[in-house]
């Protein structure tokens, strides 16, 4: 169908050179790899996948040194992500990348990485519960989001790859947690603690903050260590707020009922 068309694209910018005008050739050139181009993203826009796949790979071969064929190559990346192919399209941004490191898109390209791998990490009804499974992708995503942030603070995509990266760090500190809770019911404190340490340290700010230091103090309490527990949950009450302080506030008044006392810092937090 689209055969043709391409077919007749070389000949015309033979014709030209052969006339001996270097610039007109160039101009040719140029343009007929903006009509391909266009033409590929015509059958893209119109979700007609393998038509678009073949034209852009047509545009690469045809005119490999026009813009346009670094363009088909940052195309075909996209339609790998539209077709929900993710570990495909992050591959292409990566090579793309590979190919073009100095190219005005890479930040882009990067973009998509991160949005790939994101939309990779698996939210069927049909697995375990998100804490349960396993963290390797989502733990790449967060990197990668990270990563690109870091890069790029000013970037035109920083409020999505801050939206991911609070979706995904919520998700790989409910898994600490999980597993936190699980080393609880076996009593293995020193474990419980270390998996809560290792969580706030590497994602912090975490919504989940709070509800992570909280269940730390509640595992200190069972290792005898008062006063460390006492001093976590009002830090929880004087930093964090929310349900987890009314919670830390509980404990306080627990702890100080048995002893026979009443916190100051408790009771101005009341």
């Amino acid at each position: 169908m689209f055969a043709a068309a391409f077919a007749a694209l070389p000949l015309l910018s033979g014709c030209d050179m052969q006339i001996g005008d270097g610039s007109k050739a160039t101009l040719t050139y140029t343009e007929d790899a903006r009509d391909a181009y266009e033409e590929a993203m015509r059958a893209y826009r119109s979700k007609s996948w393998e038509d678009a796949r073949a034209l852009l790979s047509e545009v690469r071969k045809l005119f490999p040194y026009s813009r346009y064929a670094t363009l088909a190559e940052l195309r075909l990346a996209d339609l790998n992500f539209e077709q929900e192919k993710y570990a495909d399209a992050v591959s292409s941004y990566r090579e793309f990348i590979q190919n073009h490191r100095m190219d005005k898109d890479v930040e882009y390209a990067r973009y998509r990485i991160a949005k790939s791998l994101y939309r990779d990490i698996d939210e069927t009804f049909l697995l375990p519960p998100a804490e349960e499974r396993d963290q390797a992708t989502a733990q790449e995503a967060y990197r990668e989001i990270e990563a690109v942030l870091r890069d790029n603070p000013r970037s035109r995509y920083s409020d999505d790859l801050r939206k991911m990266r609070n979706a995904v760090q919520g998700r790989l500190v409910r898994h600490e947690l999980y597993v936190a809770r699980f080393y609880l019911r076996q009593d293995r404190y020193p474990a419980v603690i270390a998996r809560i340490d290792h969580a706030v340290k590497t994602y912090p700010g975490s919504e989940l903050e709070p509800e992570a230091l909280v269940l730390k103090a509640e595992t200190l309490l069972k290792m005898d260590q008062e006063d460390k527990a006492r001093a976590l949950f009002q830090k929880v009450i004087d930093e964090y707020g929310g349900p987890f302080a009314v919670t830390a506030r509980k404990f306080l008044g627990d702890l100080d009922a048995r002893d026979g006392k009443q916190s100051p810092k408790a009771e101005q937090g009341s």
